[in-house]
């Protein structure tokens, strides 16, 4: 199955999603709030110096819930979000009208070289897509956050120590055991794994520079 094949598959889902919800956690399929920012919490702690001013990356960016998150927490930051709803970009785009320093784009080829990327949720969502020629998309997704970071990215991923009787067919459990592999061998010796904060999930930290 083709990447635009998958991607397609996936843009329908979130959007039916965003239809029936809103700008609220459950448009990008997550359960709460609280669960939504503790992924947005782990996912930061790709950024060496929050202190300082950095530029970042969403890739999935949704409605945009993670600029509004950064801006109500003070950081100093520029912001581009990607995603693949028109639907969910054009409300992000209105609710950070006559922001200069947040930007949204509808192509990942229109992303520019950040400090750091940060990717929520986008690897979760099977469908109906062979396990395989997911985790392929996965592996080729992680080359794109790479090639549009200078300093790091972060990206978070359901996994396969789920509960059995929990897991879902057309969701995607990923090994962090293979992809902390994967990350050292091919992006940085520098790679955290975080497996600790209480969800059924995992967020690997990759450090650049």
């Amino acid at each position: 199955m083709s990447d635009s094949t998958i991607l397609g598959k996936v843009e329908r889902y979130y959007t039916g999603k965003f239809e029936e919800h809103g700008a609220t956690p459950r448009g990008v399929d997550w359960n709460s709030p609280e669960s939504q920012e503790l992924r947005f919490a782990q996912l930061l702690r790709v950024v060496a110096d929050p202190s300082k001013r950095f530029a970042l990356n969403d890739f999935g960016c949704g409605y945009g819930a993670l600029a509004s998150y950064l801006e109500a927490r003070g950081y100093d930051f520029s912001y581009c979000g990607f995603d693949l709803s028109t639907e969910m970009l054009e409300h992000a785009r209105e609710a950070n009208r006559g922001r200069s320093d947040v930007t949204f784009v509808g192509r990942v080829e229109d992303l520019l070289l950040a400090d750091y990327t940060v990717a929520s949720g986008v690897f979760n969502v099977r469908l109906d897509v062979e396990e395989e020629a997911w985790t392929s998309y996965v592996l080729a997704t992680l080359e794109q956050l790479s090639a549009v970071s200078k300093r790091g990215f972060a990206a978070n991923m359901l996994t396969s120590y789920s509960d059995p009787e929990r897991m879902r067919e057309d969701l995607y459990y990923g090994d962090p055991r293979f992809f902390f592999d994967h990350c050292k061998r091919h992006f940085s010796r520098n790679v955290a794994l975080l497996h600790d904060y209480d969800l059924y999930e995992f967020t690997l930290i990759v450090r650049l520079a």
